[in-house]
This record gives C-alpha cells, sequence and structure tokens, in this order.
C-alpha cells in the first residue's frame, strides 16, 4: 500500500553528503518544515536527467520563496548522487538524498522492479509535499509516465 494524504513519513534513515557521509532520519528530515520530495527512478536516466531534476533546479527559488524546501531521492548511493548533482548544477539547498537499500522507498510503498532494465528494485516517479512531517499532496506517476511530479505541476497544485 502506497503512502496517502494525512500519513505521516515513515522513519527511515538515508544518506547524504556534505562535509562527509551523513545519515539522516527521515522524521529529523521532515519535522518542523514544509517540504517537497521527489523521488526518481535513477540518478543519470534519461528523463530524470533531461527533464525532472531539471525542472526543480529551474523551479528551486520558486519553492523556497514559499517557503518550501526541496529534496531529490534515488535508490542510489550517495556518491552517485552527489556527482549527479555536481553534472546537473544542483543548487546548494536543494538536498540530494540516498536510499541505497530502498528502504524509505519500500516503507512508502512506492517501489518499482525494474530488474528487466538490470536496475533491481528502484522508486517509482512521484513528489509529495510533507507539512512537518505529514503528506499533504501526493503526486504519484504511473509507470513509464512524467505528467504530475514535475516542478512545475507540484508548483501549480500546491495545497498551500
Amino acid at each position: 500500500m502506497s503512502i496517502n494524504v494525512g500519513d505521516r513519513i515513515p522513519e527511515v534513515t538515508l544518506k547524504r553528503l556534505r562535509e562527509g557521509l551523513e545519515t539522516i532520519d527521515t522524521h529529523a528530515l521532515f519535522d518542523g518544515r514544509k517540504a517537497v520530495l521527489f523521488a526518481v527512478p535513477g540518478a543519470f536516466t534519461p528523463t530524470c536527467s533531461a527533464r525532472h531534476l531539471p525542472g526543480y533546479v529551474e523551479h528551486f527559488e520558486d519553492f523556497r520563496n514559499r517557503g518550501i524546501e526541496v529534496f531529490c531521492i534515488a535508490v542510489n548511493d550517495p556518491f552517485v548522487m552527489q556527482a549527479w548533482a555536481k553534472s546537473q548544477s544542483v543548487p546548494d539547498g536543494l538536498q540530494m538524498l540516498s536510499d541505497g537499500n530502498g528502504d524509505f522507498t519500500r516503507a512508502l510503498g512506492l517501489e518499482m522492479d525494474a530488474s528487466a532494465s538490470g536496475m533491481g528494485i528502484r522508486s517509482r516517479r512521484f513528489a509529495l509535499y510533507i507539512e512537518n512531517g505529514v503528506v499533504r499532496a501526493t503526486y504519484i506517476e504511473q509507470p513509464g509516465q512524467f505528467e504530475v511530479s514535475g516542478a512545475e505541476h507540484v508548483l501549480a497544485n500546491l495545497p498551500v
């Protein structure tokens, strides 16, 4: 079962690279703030690199101006996420999170099996609007689609 509006974000630890490798708890990450968390099936993959992440880079300040922090997550390791961020000119403040083992993705109920493409278990493409650790809006794509989780659509449909 996937996450729904009104559900609390599940508590799982994620990884990120800043000054070094950090482990961060999702409750610590999302409690006390407004956030958009968007997930991609994989760093450096075609739609993720050409459209999904670039939209959030382009509209990063629009989210910030509304008091919303932006987080990108993928079932990739933190080193891949850092390299992808550099290659995409991700601004400081747009946090790149690693769900390397897919624990958070499974806890959300948003995993997909990409084994046929040699990618194993990955995240479905989605975005969540979160306030103080509680999901206020979901933008979950159907497999192979990119229609509702992009920055422009999320900005236009925020429940604020």
